[in-house]
């Protein structure tokens, strides 16, 4: 598609997705490559945005994401709303643990991270807040795709699945078996997928109907990680974050 028969809304989007991690502070010709747009264009859709609090410009001109989007993502269900009544069971999880602990959400094929509490001394992780990666990657990711729909999981395994060191499960059936899993289990072990010296233990979080809303887990150095140890502590945090979001667990029959 040209430039010229590219909607306006189109191109408004295509400014703002040329930030990411990667490019957290651009200039105006930058944004203007990256957006796929002529200068012209770019400088009069950043001034519109910049008026609106939407972009910032910066002494050295680059321009950075403004806080008027973050006031508004701040109104997203799965962002800071789930992050405050998580926070109280991830301090906890991190006080038990002393590792780095997440909480995490899917957004499509990809899982992306809304906290995280990093450890002093704990394993480095290729991990910030608003972070994406595959789901299939992730502790957190394996909890989330093992409860979608059928259709949803046979539609993803059928790939193509990213491959980020020799560990990452790339075979359609092993990543089934995986799933099947963590169903059983109620947890998600992914060791060395992402980098080849950590493992997460993950669980589900469900919301108020039962449904999974988030994912938590905590990432360790694999060469010592104590599996068995860890489990009880990722189900606790996960089981209390589901209760606060008003999840009530079925009751099993006592009678007989």
């Amino acid at each position: 598609m040209t430039a010229a028969a590219r909607s306006a809304h189109d191109r408004l989007l295509a400014v703002l997705a040329a930030f990411d991690h990667g490019h957290p502070a651009l200039s105006l010709t930058d944004i203007s490559r990256r957006a796929g747009l002529s200068l012209s264009t770019a400088h009069r859709l950043v001034g519109a945005l910049t008026a609106w609090g939407a972009l910032e410009r910066d002494t050295d001109g680059l321009y950075h994401v403004g806080l008027r989007l973050w006031e508004l993502a701040a109104l997203a269900p799965r962002g800071l709303a789930l992050r405050q009544v998580a926070l109280p069971y991830l301090e906890d999880l991190y006080e038990a643990t002393h590792e780095n602990v997440q909480l995490a959400v899917r957004d499509g094929s990809e899982v992306v991270y809304i906290e995280w509490l990093s450890g002093r001394s704990a394993v480095g992780v290729h991990i910030r807040v608003g972070a994406r990666w595959p789901l299939h990657a992730t502790g957190v990711g394996l909890a989330l795709l093992a409860h979608e729909t059928p259709v949803f999981q046979q539609d993803y395994c059928a790939g193509p699945l990213s491959s980020f060191t020799p560990y990452t499960i790339t075979d359609p059936a092993r990543l089934r078996r995986s799933l099947a899993e963590v169903r059983r289990t109620g947890v998600a072990v992914s060791s060395r997928q992402v980098t080849d010296d950590a493992l997460s233990v993950a669980a589900p979080v469900r919301g108020a109907t039962g449904q999974v809303a988030a994912a938590v887990s905590v990432v360790v150095p694999q060469a010592d990680a104590q599996v068995p140890t860890l489990v009880p502590a990722v189900r606790l945090a996960a089981r209390g974050i589901s209760r606060a979001l008003g999840w009530q667990p079925e009751r099993t029959d006592q009678t007989g």
